[in-house]
């Protein structure tokens, strides 16, 4: 007769403060919706301000939560990896929520629900960074998602939301189901969904174990869904345009974050054996995304589908260092998304301002002589396109050049001037916006409204970060290293 093995008490370690920046927040939600139940309509800005003070009372607490022991029988560990990710996500929230508030109203979709969707999402991206088992993985990208969905829809009144949203879930189911199959297939082979576990049982068995190396694939398919890397990217630009602007901002940045935060634990802890195998896969995917997303963001005259596409070139970027698979390429892959947090998020914040309701602001061509109207406006976004082509002394060029050389480092040649061909090709879209700008005289163009507080707040502290990671990365990237460490052999 089958016998359950005998556990203690002990040995799960149970440990709830690993998990309270999950259940501060999850508290913070609750709060937040009960509230929405007793405010009038006009006063749901109160909301946001709620979720504000929520969100940076979170900070220090991750940072006091984080240790290195994994607890709850190894599901979670609250390491620095973790605690790095969800400060991006924490401070990727708090500017999605302050430049939301006057674009909500202005929009006509201000709405209680709002707010606390944005907070369980954030709390799916948090449970996603401090997993360590890939059921865990999965509730918390379930979570992530299922919050999005509804997000992305929130423009009911426009069908270009609706079309948006049902091809992100759609896909996104899709995806989802293509990653539970891939766990089903690690769990079948090894015995468990914990990933030390799996990475102890993998070094057991041969390297060419076809049931493990079709886990690999499957769950590497179903990440790729998540970034949004090509050929799997074609929910991302419908998504991005049909979405309330802060909404792409928050999606482009934390989705895709928390998205590479599950590809590196889950790559370089339970997969380093078959690095060989996934190495080949990843250089397809990060050169045909690289070449595919700068060469298409050429052609997009709307704005938000530039930055789509962009958002797709960064991922292919992103994927070097995870590939390149030493201490340099992870670590640049944190610093790389911590800059990328701030560059495209001040990058949404001038297009949030600028779009309204009748869809004026999207276009390209409505950016024709902002400098007159709005010259810090005009000076912030150059700051963040130039970030985003890669120009020194940005953050953005000193994220490339990480990246790129440890591609160098580990000969990886091809691949890195693929990157930088792909790097030159998005310096030209980005450039024409400048010229928009800068150069060209304002017809009718779009009708800046005036640049209130919670704006001039995330545009300053975007522009700051960004030139300052760039200006001043070696704190940065150390933190990085110290992050990614333990998982260096």
């Amino acid at each position: 007769m089958w016998e359950m093995p005998e556990m203690s008490i002990d040995s799960l370690n149970i440990n709830f403060s690993a998990i309270l920046p999950e259940i501060f927040l999850t508290a913070v939600a609750l709060v937040v919706l009960v509230f929405d139940f007793f405010l009038p309509k006009q006063r749901k800005a109160i909301l946001g301000y709620l979720s504000l003070v929520g969100l940076v009372i979170l900070l220090p607490i991750v940072i006091l939560s984080a240790g290195t022991r994994p607890s709850f029988g190894g599901m979670v560990v609250a390491d620095p990896f973790a605690g790095f990710f969800k400060i991006i996500f924490i401070l990727a929230a708090i500017f999605t929520i302050l430049i939301s508030m006057e674009y909500l109203k202005r929009v006509k979709i201000d709405s209680g629900e709002y707010y606390y969707i944005i907070l369980f999402a954030t709390v799916g991206m948090m449970v996603m960074a401090s997993s360590n088992d890939l059921l865990n993985f999965y509730v918390g990208l379930e979570l992530m998602a299922l919050s999005f969905y509804i997000l992305v829809a929130m423009r009911v009144n426009e069908t270009r939301s609706a079309e948006g949203a049902l091809k992100y879930f759609v896909l996104g189911a899709l995806s989802s189901g293509i990653l539970l199959y891939g766990i089903s297939f690690a769990y079948g082979t090894s015995g468990t969904t914990n990933l030390m576990e799996i990475s102890r049982q993998a070094g057991n068995v041969s390297a060419g174990n076809s049931y493990l190396l079709l886990a690999l694939a499957l769950i590497a398919v179903g990440f790729s869904f998540k970034v949004a890397l090509f050929p799997f990217h074609i929910w991302a630009p419908d998504a991005y345009e049909g979405a309330p602007t802060p909404v792409t901002a928050l999606l482009s940045v934390g989705s895709k974050t928390a998205a590479f935060a599950v590809f590196l634990r889950v790559f370089v802890v339970a997969f380093p054996a078959f690095q060989p195998q996934w190495a080949k896969l990843l250089w397809i995917l990060s050169a045909a995304t690289m070449v595919f997303g700068s060469v298409v963001a050429i052609a997009q005259k709307n704005i938000i589908r530039m930055l789509a596409y962009s958002s797709i070139a960064h991922a292919g970027v992103i994927l070097i260092g995870l590939l390149v698979f030493n201490q340099n390429g992870l670590s640049g892959v944190l610093y790389y998304l911590l800059v990328y947090t701030f560059m495209n998020m001040g990058a949404f914040t001038v297009v949030t301002l600028c779009v309204t309701s009748k869809q004026k602001g999207e276009k390209i061509s409505d950016y024709k002589g902002l400098a007159a109207h709005q010259p810090l406006v005009a000076f912030s976004l150059t700051i963040f396109l130039l970030s985003l082509a890669g120009v020194p002394p940005t953050g953005g060029f000193a994220a490339k050049f990480i990246i790129l050389a440890a591609a160098i480092e580990a000969h990886y040649y091809w691949l890195a001037a693929i990157g930088v061909v792909a790097t030159a090709i998005a310096l030209f879209f980005y450039a024409r916006v400048i010229f928009y700008v800068y150069m060209q005289e304002s017809e009718k163009g779009v009708e800046v409204p005036s640049v209130g507080l919670t704006y001039r707040v995330v545009l300053f502290v975007s522009a700051v970060g960004t030139m300052v990671l760039g200006v001043y990365p070696s704190p940065f990237i150390e933190i990085g290293v110290n992050a990614i460490k333990p998982f260096m052999p």
